[in-house]
């Protein structure tokens, strides 16, 4: 197993070339299911979640090439629609696969999923939205059996609570559809827009995209045909460089990013007292002359994003005076918590609030990493801290960031990748 080891505290300096977005990714490839034709996708991440979603595929029937960011899918002949647990385990995506080849195939068996333990994220909304829609969910030794053997129909879905992936699942299982589907209530996020807007490329006709209401007209199970397409970049990678060049008092320069992804987060760095440029798909931030405190509340898109709350705890460790963080969508999201005190954070924890008092001379130490977000965030408090700081179990890092060690050292950073 591989750990990284950080001696800070670091100064960083240069330009990073932010990748593709994996949550942008992952939906994406599961889409190419609603086809049957070979499609091509450039700018996907090579990091461990695309990994298990190709394998995943390949178990299905699919056949692909996956080189220099390029994958070229064919899933003209599925011989399978069962997503087994030893793949799906490891990752919660892997439910994605569930809408589009019930919506395709009229039958699937799924896994319930695994990933994270960043708290609870039921999968009820996914399996009432297909029933609304005409299918018959049965749970059966830990699988979601899902039939619908005249296909899907078209219906008016109001979600309970905002989902990311409960409302792509169900915008791809409603491409497919016989009629219209109204999806109510739906995630807003970049990843959704992308998926509804390459939806659409392919000949689906959909209302509202980039709002809450959507309109789908599906194709009554007659296949799509994929243009070929590029991923938008990784909005939340790009959030943690920022953070990294704050927390180090570096001036960096990031490009493919798209600024206008980044609206929530940029607002809190200049709250910190950080100077943003934009130019095109690029940006510099610019070093505080003092890291001044801030208050988040994580919340759904284009709100402050919860998988870049972590990142911005370190961040307050750094910043003068008390800074308040709520998270508001994941209960175990906090994990990281007790991780950054032992590098000296200050951190009072109070239900799903966070109090930081800084600014905190970190000191290097062996921490563990608890998940995807909270890793980065280890790495970020070992730039700023004095001293050796070793994040252990960096497999969860490797789910979602392509070359992280590697980005930081062509940078300035003094981090190295080691076995235990």
């Amino acid at each position: 197993m591989d750990y990284l080891s950080i001696t800070g505290p670091s100064r960083l300096e240069g330009d990073i070339t932010i990748s593709g977005a994996k949550n942008a990714a992952l939906p994406l490839i599961a889409a190419t299911l609603l086809s049957d034709a070979p499609c091509e996708i450039d700018n996907i991440p090579d990091v461990a979640d695309i990994r298990t979603l190709m394998k995943l595929l390949g178990k299905l029937g699919s056949r692909f090439t996956f080189e220099d960011h390029t994958l070229v899918i064919d899933n003209e002949e599925i011989t399978n629609t069962t997503a087994t647990y030893d793949i799906v385990k490891t990752m919660r995506a892997s439910i994605l696969v569930l809408g589009p080849l019930l919506a395709r195939f009229g039958r699937c068996e799924v896994s319930l999923p695994g990933g994270c333990a960043i708290g609870q994220r039921p999968i009820d909304l996914h399996l009432k939205a297909l029933e609304q829609m005409g299918a018959v969910i049965d749970i059966k030794n830990g699988y979601v059996v899902a039939t619908a053997p005249e296909g899907l129909s078209g219906a008016r879905i109001i979600f309970d609570k905002v989902t990311v992936t409960g409302s792509e699942n169900i915008i791809m299982a409603a491409a497919l559809a016989r009629g219209k589907s109204e999806l109510i209530n739906v995630a807003k996020e970049p990843e959704v827009v992308q998926l509804c807007e390459v939806l659409q490329e392919a000949g689906v006709k959909i209302e509202g995209v980039g709002s809450d209401e959507l309109i789908i007209e599906g194709t009554d199970r007659t296949p799509l045909k994929f243009a070929p397409f590029s991923i938008i970049p990784d909005r939340i990678e790009a959030g943690t460089y920022l953070c990294a060049a704050a927390i180090t008092y570096s001036t960096l320069t990031l490009h493919q990013v798209r600024p206008d992804h980044l609206d929530a987060v940029m607002a809190k760095l200049h709250e910190a007292g950080c100077r943003i440029e934009e130019s095109g798909m690029s940006m510099t931030i610019y070093p505080a002359a003092r890291l001044r405190a801030f208050e988040i509340s994580t919340t759904e898109y284009p709100g402050f994003p919860t998988d870049l709350q972590a990142q911005f705890m370190a961040l307050a460790t750094q910043a003068e005076g008390v800074s308040i963080i709520e998270e508001r969508l994941f209960e175990n999201r906090f994990m990281h918590v007790s991780e950054l005190q032992r590098l000296g954070a200050s951190i009072h924890l109070k239900g799903h609030t966070a109090t930081l008092n800084g600014p905190i001379q970190l000191l290097g130490a062996d921490v563990m990493a608890t998940d995807l977000r909270a890793s980065s965030a280890l790495v970020l408090a070992g730039l700023a801290a004095s001293g050796v700081t070793n994040v252990h179990r960096i497999y969860h890092l490797d789910r979602g960031y392509e070359k992280l060690h590697e980005k930081l050292h062509s940078i300035g950073a003094k981090i190295e990748r080691l076995k235990e």
